[in-house]
């Protein structure tokens, strides 16, 4: 079950490309919990999840994860990737040894 969304965009001239990112419930399995989540870039969806020993850490690495990925991809890397407004980041929270790639409002508030 998705519990949370959301909508970035592509910036690739005249014209956006939808990136969604979708979130979901926690979910007990392996002796773990785990909390699935899907980017969906233009070329490929990315489906991974983030792991821990309760479903509140589940979530919060889940977060991390998705951060790392948005700041680590292509698209960031070439300045297009957009939440609200360009260059202001994405309202992911970052591990610590990755917070120096932050920009705008994230660096304000995570960095």
């Amino acid at each position: 079950m998705i519990i949370a969304e959301r909508l970035l965009s592509i910036r690739t001239g005249p014209e956006s490309k939808e990136c969604k990112i979708s979130i979901s419930a926690p979910e007990f399995s392996d002796g773990m919990w785990i909390c699935r989540y899907t980017i969906g870039w233009p070329d490929a969806a990315w489906d991974s999840f983030g792991a821990g020993v309760d479903s509140v850490q589940a979530i919060h690495l889940a977060l991390q994860k998705i951060g790392v990925e948005l700041y680590g991809s292509a698209y960031h890397k070439a300045g297009i990737l957009v939440f609200e407004k360009p260059g202001d980041g994405y309202g992911f929270p970052m591990p610590k040894n990755g917070r120096y790639l932050l920009v705008g409002a994230d660096k304000t508030f995570e960095g």
